[in-house]
This record gives C-alpha cells, sequence and structure tokens, in this order.
C-alpha cells in the first residue's frame, strides 16, 4: 500500500476520577493519535506511553520526537504490503516500541480494511466476545476501595486486579477477601517490592489470588525466578516482556506462570502475536493489559484480545469508566456477563470521532510520503 500522509497527534483527555499505582496518581492523559493515510483510507493507532518515563523509558514527548524524527519519514518512504511489514522498516531504531506501536497498529488497521475484514479476523482471532476484568487503583481508604469494588461487580467484571505496594497490601487483601471470599481477585506490584521483601509476599497465598504481576524490578527474569519458588501463587510478567526472546526466557528460567501482554509495550501486532504464540506453545496462558488507552487504542486491545491463548480476563474494559466522552463511536461497552462483543466490520470496527479528536488536539504535524525517483 502507499502511504500518503501521516499525521500525529497529541490529545489531551481528563480521566472520570484519578488513578493511582506505585508510580504515582494520573488525572489527565496525553495521549498521542496516529492517523495514516493510504489510497483513500484511513488507519488509526494510538501510542501508549505515559506523560513521564516512569512505566517505560518512554514518554509522550519523546515518542513525538522519534516518530517525527524517525519512524514516520521511515514509513512514508518504503512500500507497505502489510502490518508485519513495520519491524522490518523499524529495524535501525532501537527500542521505542510505543512510538512504533503506535504507526504498526495504525497499518494492520489499514490492512484489515482493504482486505474487507475485521482486525480480530486478520490477526487470527478465534473469539466473537471477550472476557473482561478491571484494573482499579489505590484508593484513599480501604472503605472507599470496596465500595468500588461492589460498583463493578455489580457490573459484571469478572475479574477484580487491585494495585498494590508495601502498605496497601495485606489489610487490604485481608478486607477484600474476607467480603468477596469466591471472586476472582489478583494484584498488580509494578516493581514496587525487592526480593528483601520475600517473607512478606508469601503471606499473599492466603488470599487465593488469580496472580501477583510484576512484583519485583521492571527488567528482572532471575529474581522472580527465585521469588516463583517460594510462592504458590502465579506470577505473572509485565514489564520485563518486551519482545518474543523475553517471554522464552522468562518461561525457560521458570520465573512466571502467566504473561500480560500490552501492544505497546512490545511494539505493536506483530511482536504482541509472537509473544502470545511462543506462550502457547509452551502452556502459558496470557491477557491483555491496559495503559489507560482511548478508545482507538481499546478497539486494538479488543482485536488482540481474540487470539487462542487469551484465556484469562484482560484490563480491557468499558470507556465510561474512563472518560466522560471517548473517541470512538459506538464506545466500547461491557454486557452484565462481564464480556465485550468483537466488532465483525473492516478494520478497527469503531468509528472515530474526528471533530472530537480535533477538539482535543493540542497539537499536530503531518509528515507527507517522499516523491519517489527513478
Amino acid at each position: 500500500m502507499r502511504i500518503d500522509a501521516i499525521i500525529l497527534r497529541e490529545v489531551h483527555m481528563p480521566l472520570v476520577r484519578p488513578f493511582e499505582t506505585s508510580f504515582g496518581i494520573t488525572r489527565n492523559r496525553k495521549i498521542l493519535l496516529a492517523e495514516v493515510h493510504s489510497e483513500g483510507l484511513t488507519g488509526w493507532g494510538e501510542c501508549t506511553a505515559g506523560e513521564h518515563p516512569y512505566f517505560s523509558p518512554e514518554s509522550t514527548e519523546s515518542a513525538w520526537a522519534v516518530i517525527t524524527q524517525e519512524l514516520g519519514p521511515m514509513l512514508a518512504a518504503e512500500p507497505v504490503h502489510h502490518g508485519g511489514d513495520c519491524p522490518k522498516i523499524f529495524k535501525q531504531v532501537r527500542g521505542n516500541r510505543m512510538a512504533k506501536a503506535a504507526l504498526e497498529n495504525a497499518i494492520w488497521d489499514l490492512e484489515a480494511q482493504r482486505e474487507g475484514v475485521s482486525l480480530s479476523n486478520l490477526i487470527g482471532g478465534v473469539r466473537e466476545t471477550i472476557p473482561c476484568g478491571v484494573s482499579l487503583g489505590i484508593q484513599n481508604s480501604i472503605p472507599e476501595l470496596l465500595d468500588l469494588i461492589e460498583r463493578e461487580l455489580a457490573v459484571g467484571y469478572q475479574r477484580i486486579k487491585l494495585k498494590c505496594k508495601p502498605g496497601w497490601d495485606v489489610e487490604v487483601l485481608e478486607r477484600v477477601r474476607n467480603r468477596w471470599p469466591e471472586i476472582s481477585l489478583s494484584v498488580d506490584a509494578n516493581s514496587a517490592y525487592k526480593l528483601r521483601d520475600a517473607d512478606h509476599l508469601v503471606a499473599f497465598d492466603a488470599f487465593d489470588l488469580l496472580m501477583i504481576e510484576q512484583p519485583l524490578w521492571h527488567d528482572d527474569f532471575y529474581y522472580h525466578s527465585m521469588l516463583q519458588k517460594r510462592l504458590n501463587t502465579p506470577i505473572c510478567l509485565d514489564e520485563s516482556i518486551r519482545n518474543r526472546r523475553d517471554a522464552l526466557a522468562s518461561i525457560e528460567m521458570e520465573s512466571c506462570q502467566i504473561i500480560n501482554i500490552k501492544l505497546g509495550r512490545v511494539g505493536g501486532f506483530s511482536e504482541a502475536i509472537a509473544v502470545h504464540n511462543a506462550a502457547q506453545e509452551r502452556g502459558i496462558p496470557v491477557w491483555c493489559g491496559g495503559m489507560l488507552e482511548s478508545g482507538i487504542g481499546r478497539s486494538h486491545n479488543i482485536a488482540l484480545s481474540t487470539l487462542e491463548n487469551f484465556t484469562l480476563p484482560g484490563d480491557v474494559s468499558a470507556s465510561a469508566r474512563y472518560w466522560t466522552e471517548d473517541i470512538i463511536e459506538p464506545e466500547v461497552v461491557v454486557s452484565s456477563a462481564g464480556e465485550i462483543t468483537v466488532p465483525d466490520t473492516p478494520g478497527r470496527g469503531y468509528e472515530v470521532r474526528t471533530d472530537l479528536v480535533e477538539r482535543l488536539t493540542v497539537r499536530k504535524e503531518t509528515i507527507r510520503a517522499l516523491e519517489l525517483v527513478g
């Protein structure tokens, strides 16, 4: 396909309520959107980098620079046949996976539209609905958290994930489990603990957790392997898994029993599918994590979650949990059974509200394809 233009936008979207993790509190999202025009079609991608380089080395500001100065011109200058071509096109640029994913995922969207199939169908998805869990940030008090859990369970979410950190963990889990002994419950530490906390983390086994996500260092396999040997609770790795090689290493070292796949963290659909396949071949279940995406990134997560080995409820939840007004229509909704129906229309399956995107845009830059010579 011929790339005619790439429009990069920064949009600002306030969250319905603050979201607190061990990294800090997020109240507003600065989101980069990539709008790729090709032969009369438009594909959309989203960069999931945060406002600060806390979750990963990338931030919205660094991603803006690398897309406008490096990745965008590279993509505009090359013939692209399908989304899987992007890793080769971007190979010279090291890292910057979230920036790469914004462009690559837009190409997969374009390819699905061109082929007249849904994005989930294009990548090999097998599900018509996906099970949904919900991720709850650290609250001001335990009673406030319990009220929030009650509301989310009433909506139908199949799994509750709690952010945790030292000082907000065991007492919280005791209160939650005493009230809801049967619900599917997990915790996400975002690297808040050290190996010296192993004795403390072993206490988590008493709460029948589905998993504990990334308890130790963000770039570690070895110490997670040591910790997993002491825990009955399955460890799930998130930040540590950047690509298929990392997935294979973590499985070989028995560092985890579950893997969280995030499109931005691994660089887009190509690598996400490779991680999925490697885990499936070795009997390790996966699920799709969230990064406070707008509806564009959320629609990509829905498509990814239709792959066969996504057997656990992911963090793909309803638009209204995060945004007063999302930038897609229809907005993402979750049924009373805790499921999202997967769109079957060509492309990502949700229309972008370009008028709202334009109103939310604080800056944009257009990269035009170079004229081919000879």
